[in-house]
């Protein structure tokens, strides 16, 4: 096993921090590298000793919180829907500051299509298009149908649009999905 330098996570976690900070505070499109480096404290020789740039980031950020979200759904594999569900809305919550964000700037549409194609991952193990009442409907209207729908209510709870708390909002999108799968 590799021994990491203490220095190499500090400066990391660092700057992911300063990241998650200036997006609370401006468009994603607005940061620059320049801002992200004052914030953590670095120069920006550190910064592109480990990022290529701000999307390079964005995109490490997001494929580890992806990944630890990955992890739970299949330590919990055995929950029924409506758990799973719960499961997403509360490591969303447990995270908002880094989620938030993401939902509301316009020059962040990779987390919106890497998150939709985690939803689709995960609905497609549950999901039987070959026999019932979902016989006959294109997977891709129908993957993406319900994709859709769950980025878009996941959306809204993250930005503050409606409010109903995690387990509320969790559960009436788990009826919604057991009534379409």
């Amino acid at each position: 096993m590799t021994k990491v330098d203490r220095r190499i996570l500090k400066s990391q976690e660092a700057i992911k921090n300063a990241f998650i900070g200036l997006m609370l505070e401006k468009d994603f499109d607005k940061i620059t590298v320049k801002n992200i480096c004052d914030g953590a404290n670095v120069g920006n020789r550190t910064f592109y000793l480990h990022y290529l740039d701000k999307f390079d980031l964005l995109d490490k950020l997001i494929e580890e919180h992806l990944a630890e979200l990955k992890v739970i759904c299949l330590q919990k594999k055995d929950k029924g829907l409506t758990e799973g569900t719960i499961i997403w809305f509360e490591y969303f919550e447990q995270n908002k500051l880094f989620f938030a964000p993401l939902f509301s700037s316009n020059g962040t549409i990779t987390f919106r299509n890497r998150f939709l194609d985690f939803v689709i991952e995960e609905i497609q193990e549950k999901v039987d298009l070959k026999n019932g009442k979902n016989k006959g409907i294109s997977e891709e209207v129908f993957f993406q149908f319900l994709g859709m729908a769950i980025v878009g209510v996941m959306e809204l709870y993250m930005i503050g649009a409606t409010s109903q708390s995690t387990d509320s909002i969790a559960e009436q999108v788990s009826i919604l999905l057991e009534r379409h799968l």
